[in-house]
């Protein structure tokens, strides 16, 4: 048995048992994946996948409970490794952050600032995508910690452990009637909406809200990105609807915020890392530094609770 056996079993299921992709996926030949995952059954004694000709199909029901197993032996390696690099250089490294693009714009800026002031030989790489597309990054092991609102809770080999709450808020241009008391749903109603996008920052809380007072807003443009929303309120398209750390009245000078935590309730952005991923030191720094309450005991007691499902709270 060898690891990359094992690395032949996991590709073959990550890429829908396409042996053409695992190939390319492990820079080697089909038919070198196809040995490879030959001699790993016929050293276990046990046949993996379901075969179709020479067609892989799917798992069979050894292969399905072999596989976690796998999974679990791989990604030990790879702590392995993690562990002997911390101490041969500490201070020194790669920190792979995904996050969605409104954690990144308004929430890490700080936590990034004063991250590289005191490792400033570890390297940053940050991604940006949907909360869905985080949770996949961090299962790939693309990404060290994943940060967004949606999502993160949903998938058993991740930890998700809660950060801040905030609302939201009801940007108009200046002068514009809303800015008057009192901001109702059915008086936004009455107004075209610009928002985020399905399943991100929230826009389930603010869909649910008006589909609860019976209401049928139109929503004239959607998108992820906070900046954009706030350019077409600009222009007259529309009335926004955006996370409040979004709004900066310093840059935003043209428009006013209107708070709308009432309306849409109180969302909860949660910190994410991989159920047994070994995390370095600056690892646990730079998360402690994003979320203060997260200390790396914290981190540490959640991450030997291995509950799946288990919930957390601030």
């Amino acid at each position: 048995m060898n690891f990359q056996q094992l690395r032949s079993v996991r590709e073959t299921v990550r890429c829908g048992f396409n042996l053409t992709e695992v190939a390319q996926a492990l820079h080697t030949s089909q038919p070198g994946v196809s040995r490879q995952i030959r001699e790993l059954e016929e050293e276990l004694g046990i046949t993996l996948f379901v075969r179709a000709g020479k067609r892989l199909t799917g798992l069979t029901e050894p292969g399905a409970h072999v596989l976690p197993i796998v999974e679990r032996i791989l990604q030990d390696s790879r702590n392995l490794r993690t562990a002997s690099q911390e101490f041969v250089a500490q201070q020194r490294g790669q920190l792979a952050i995904a996050a969605t693009h409104s954690q990144a714009r308004y929430a890490l800026p700080a936590a990034v600032q004063e991250f590289r002031s005191r490792f400033p030989e570890v390297r940053l790489n940050l991604h940006q995508g949907s909360p869905r597309q985080v949770a996949e990054m961090l299962l790939a092991g693309e990404a060290d910690v994943g940060i967004a609102t949606e999502a993160l809770d949903g998938y058993e080999m991740l930890l998700a452990l809660p950060c801040y709450r905030w609302t939201h808020s009801v940007v108009v241009p200046r002068g514009h009637a809303l800015e008057q008391a009192p901001l109702t749903l059915a008086r936004l109603a009455q107004f075209p909406l610009i928002t985020y996008d399905a399943g991100f920052t929230g826009r389930t809380r603010i869909d649910e809200a008006f589909a609860h007072q019976g209401l049928a807003p139109e929503i004239v443009l959607s998108a992820m990105d906070a900046d954009v929303i706030k350019t077409y309120v600009a222009l007259g398209l529309g009335v926004g609807i955006v996370a409040s750390i979004a709004f900066e009245e310093e840059r935003d000078t043209t428009l006013a915020a209107v708070d709308a935590g009432r309306l849409f309730g109180i969302n909860l952005t949660k910190l994410a890392v991989r159920r047994g991923a070994y995390l370095r030191g600056y690892v646990y720094a730079f998360i402690e530094s994003f979320a203060p309450t997260l200390a790396r005991s914290v981190v540490e007691r959640a991450l030997q609770d291995d509950t799946p499902g288990a919930q957390y709270d601030i």
